[in-house]
């Protein structure tokens, strides 16, 4: 005899199946349960989170998680949230909309001083476009010695030592790290924008070149005015007049007797 309930269903009578993950592995982009996920873990994570760590937690393939993490970020362009969700350093994290960066700014630059300088800027430019570079190689595009500005950079988190040159010397190769991509918003270096854009123009770069150059010797004299040359003749001095001496008074002169000189005496 089937246990058969009067309304004619049949009883299962086996035992309930452990509660699954919150989704299964099927069709989930439109499940709700798997949209609040996403929010909670990224909301809550200090870094990127990414797609397969996604699809791990929730339990649904990566294509689905970045199908879902896609809809999540037209959903808040839509409504016009002041945030955004988009795709960082190879994950997932919210960021304010950049339509509001003067208001974040002001709060966050609200009492802090501390920047990089022009020179640490510099510098991580040039890491950031020639990396993997050396500290040698750093100096002859600068001409100045990187060693302190790379120090600071390194302990700000942006570059780090990611190997070495395998030529002479095997010099320590400096590279950007993934908190340099965080702070800048890009998701890989390949969204940085290219240098073409910074390049001044041909006229530009002549116009430069001219203002700079160094005119040759031949050149300078060429261009400097002719100059007669000055008289170094030293003119012969004039005569001088000879002093006019007096006569000498002859002995026994009417001269002598007035000067009270001794009058000779007449022979015997």
């Amino acid at each position: 005899m089937s246990d058969t309930p009067p309304d004619g269903d049949p009883v299962d009578d086996a035992p309930e199946e452990a509660s699954q993950p919150v989704l299964a592995a099927g069709d989930a982009t439109l499940h709700p349960d798997a949209i609040r996920a996403i929010e909670a873990i990224v909301m809550v994570s200090s870094e990127p989170v990414g797609s397969d760590v996604l699809a791990q937690l929730i339990g649904v393939p990566v294509p689905t998680v970045e199908a879902l993490c896609r809809r999540l970020s037209d959903t808040y362009d839509e409504a016009g949230a002041g945030f955004q969700l988009v795709r960082v350093a190879g994950g997932w994290r919210y960021q304010s909309h950049p339509d509001l960066a003067a208001y974040v700014e002001r709060y966050v630059l609200d009492g802090q001083t501390s920047r990089l300088s022009a020179a640490a800027l510099e510098t991580l430019a040039i890491v950031a476009y020639k990396q993997p570079i050396s500290r040698a190689q750093v100096a002859s595009i600068r001409g100045v010695d990187p060693d302190g500005v790379l120090r600071t950079l390194q302990a700000r988190g942006y570059i780090d030592q990611i190997g070495r040159d395998p030529g002479p010397g095997q010099a320590l190769l400096w590279g950007t790290t993934q908190l340099f991509l965080e702070k800048l918003g890009l998701n890989s270096l390949a969204d940085l924008p290219p240098l073409a854009e910074f390049v001044p123009g041909a006229d530009v770069v002549e116009a430069l070149e001219h203002g700079l150059r160094v005119p040759s010797a031949t050149a300078a004299a060429a261009a400097a005015p002719v100059v007669a040359p000055a008289d170094t003749t030293v003119p012969e001095p004039d005569p001088q007049p000879e002093p006019e001496t007096e006569p000498q008074p002859e002995p026994g002169s009417a001269a002598d007797e007035l000067a009270g000189a001794p009058t000779p005496l007449p022979e015997a």
